[in-house]
This record gives C-alpha cells, sequence and structure tokens, in this order.
C-alpha cells in the first residue's frame, strides 16, 4: 500500500531482459536501506526488490505489468519516481495507492501557469470498464505516474492535473511534454462503490 508522496525519483542503471520479463537495475539515494522482497512503487507499479549490489538494486516487471504500464519504454538514464510502501503509524498524506497501474494514458497538453504546471491526459476510454470505476471524477483524486493528484475538468476519456514547483522538480514530471506515456491508478474507491452499486 502506498500514499502517492514520491520520496525522490531514481534512476535507470541497467535493463536486462530475458524471455517476457525485464530486469531493471536502479540507483537511489535510499538504495542501503532497502531489504529484499520489499516492496517499491516504480512510476505507480508496485514491485519487489530482488537484488542489491553495488549500490544499485533490482526489480523485476512481468509480461503483465509491462503490458499495462509504461514500464516497457524506459531506457538507461531515464527517471522513475519511487515510494517505498507507506507504514502503516504514519499520516496519510495522499491517498490510497495500491500500486496496481489500470492502464496507461498520453500527455496531450502541458500549461505553464507562471508558476504552475497544468497537464492534461488522454485514456483509451472503455464503457464497461468505467461501470466499474475506472474513470476520474472532478476533485477526485487519480494516480500519475505514482503520484496523487487531484482530477480537474474530466470528460469520459481525458483529466487534467494541477503540478506545483516542487512535484515539477523532484518527481519525473520535469520530463512530461505532449506525447510522453505515463501510467495511471483509478481511485479504489471510485472502484468499490462502482462495484456495491452493480449489485444493487
Amino acid at each position: 500500500m502506498f500514499s502517492g508522496i514520491i520520496e525522490e525519483f531514481a534512476t535507470v542503471v541497467g535493463i536486462d531482459k530475458y524471455q517476457e520479463n525485464i530486469d531493471f537495475h536502479l540507483k537511489c539515494s535510499f538504495v542501503d536501506e532497502l531489504t529484499i522482497d520489499q516492496s517499491v512503487a516504480h512510476n505507480g507499479v508496485c514491485l519487489t526488490v530482488v537484488k542489491i549490489q553495488d549500490g544499485t538494486y533490482t526489480v523485476t516487471a512481468m509480461k503483465e505489468t509491462l503490458d499495462r504500464s509504461n514500464l516497457g519504454l524506459l531506457k538507461v538514464g531515464d527517471h522513475v519516481n519511487v515510494e517505498r510502501s507507506m507504514m502503516m503509524n504514519g499520516r496519510l498524506d495522499g491517498h490510497i495507492v495500491q500500486g496496481h497501474v489500470d492502464q496507461t494514458a498520453v500527455c496531450t497538453a502541458k500549461e505553464d501557469q507562471q508558476g504552475s504546471y497544468t497537464f492534461t491526459f488522454k485514456y483509451n476510454f472503455d464503457r464497461e470498464m468505467a461501470q466499474r470505476g475506472y474513470f476520474t471524477v472532478d476533485k477526485g483524486s487519480v494516480t500519475v505516474n505514482g503520484v496523487s493528484l487531484t482530477v480537474c475538468n474530466p470528460t469520459d476519456d481525458t483529466f487534467q492535473v494541477n503540478i506545483i514547483p516542487y512535484t515539477y522538480e523532484f518527481t519525473n514530471f520535469h520530463s512530461i511534454e505532449p506525447g510522453t506515456v505515463v501510467n495511471i491508478e483509478f481511485d479504489i474507491i471510485g472502484k468499490y462503490i462502482s462495484r456495491l452499486a452493480h449489485f444493487s
């Protein structure tokens, strides 16, 4: 379980592909605090640490994860938003994030608001999935590349988010431009409400 409050971004220092899986080797400031089997969210995707060596750590992404996320597009040198799992005795500063990315979206616009930025994202709309809670609502929560954000101006297949300077600088939002593919996780509470409504 995560909160969507990014700790920092890790740098991809190596990529190994084998069969349908990819091993990502990453470097960040808290590598020495990690342990094998620990969960870390990468651009919002919960992955397990499988190796720690020489100041780097390794996680494995399988085909299902690669099909639903932007991880397969990563290259050596790319920055990945990372967050360790939430401590249950801490404050929930973002919202409940599972680390189970639902799908990808594409940035269609980036507007400089003279101190902050507004990003517009477009995703593939599926009416059946929307009935199960896979959609955005105004002032609701959404996770973009692991960052907990508030939705603005949603349509059936687009939404906007506003990014403050701190988030822009200390996450990989500073590298998102029109055409960039991002990971999105819809709000779990909306999914539960939609599921309950289906049975009523």
